[in-house]
C-alpha cells in the first residue's frame, strides 16, 4: 500500500519542484493547486515565488496581491520522497472576486494521473481544510474536467450548479463538501494510505 504525506514547500525541494512544473509544461497541461509558486513561468525566481508563496498565509500580503489567504502543499510518495502533487488550501474568500474561486486547488503530475492519488490528495487537503477552521469548502472545476468531477463526487462533493465563470468563460462545475462528514467518512478507505 503506497503512503503519501503532505509538505509545505521549502528550498530544499526547489530541484525537483522545478522538475514537477516543468513535467507540466512539456506535457502542455494546466497546473492547479500550485499556489504562487507558478510564478516561476513568469520570470520570478524560485526563491521569490518560494516566499510569496509561504507569505500567502498573511491577510495583507495576499489582499495586496489581489488573491485569498492560502497555504500550499506538496503532496510526497513516501517510498521514493517524490513530489507527485499540490494541493492549495484557500480561506476568507472575497465576495467580490470576478471568478469561481474555489477553497481547495489540486493537481498531479501529468505521469502520475489515474492512479487514485487525487483522491488522497484531497482528502489530506480536507484535513488541512479542517485544522484552519473551515466547516464546509467549495471547489471549483471545469465542467468538461471530468478527472476533478470524479475526484470530487469520489469524496461525498455535491454539484451545486453549473455556470459559466465570468473571469475565462469556461463552463464550470461549482461544487460542495462539508469537512467533517467527508474525512469520517472516509477514514477507513485512506488510513493505509497516509503517513503520518
Amino acid at each position: 500500500m503506497e503512503q503519501f504525506y503532505l509538505e509545505i514547500p521549502t528550498i530544499e525541494r526547489k530541484n525537483e519542484i522545478i522538475d514537477y512544473i516543468n513535467e507540466f509544461v512539456s506535457y502542455d497541461s494546466d497546473i492547479n493547486g500550485i499556489g504562487y509558486l507558478d510564478k516561476i513561468l513568469e520570470g520570478y525566481t524560485f526563491e521569490e515565488a518560494l516566499e510569496g508563496c509561504l507569505n500567502m498565509e498573511n491577510a495583507e500580503y495576499a489582499k495586496k496581491l489581489g488573491r485569498c489567504q492560502s497555504k500550499t502543499f506538496l503532496l510526497i510518495r513516501k517510498k521514493d520522497n517524490k513530489v507527485i502533487g499540490t494541493i492549495n488550501v484557500r480561506w476568507n474568500l472575497p465576495k467580490d472576486m470576478k471568478w469561481l474561486c474555489s477553497n481547495i486547488g489540486y493537481g498531479i503530475r501529468p505521469t502520475e494521473r489515474r492512479k487514485g492519488y487525487n483522491k488522497i490528495n484531497l482528502y489530506l487537503g480536507l484535513l488541512e481544510a479542517r485544522k484552519l477552521g473551515l466547516n464546509k469548502v467549495m471547489l471549483v472545476c471545469d465542467f468538461d474536467n471530468l478527472g476533478s468531477s470524479k475526484t470530487i463526487e469520489a469524496l461525498g462533493g455535491k454539484l451545486e450548479k453549473t455556470e459559466i465563470d465570468p473571469y475565462d468563460g469556461m463552463l464550470t462545475n461549482v461544487y460542495w463538501l462539508e469537512v467533517d462528514e467527508t474525512i469520517n467518512n472516509y477514514k477507513e478507505v485512506f488510513k493505509n494510505n497516509i503517513y503520518i
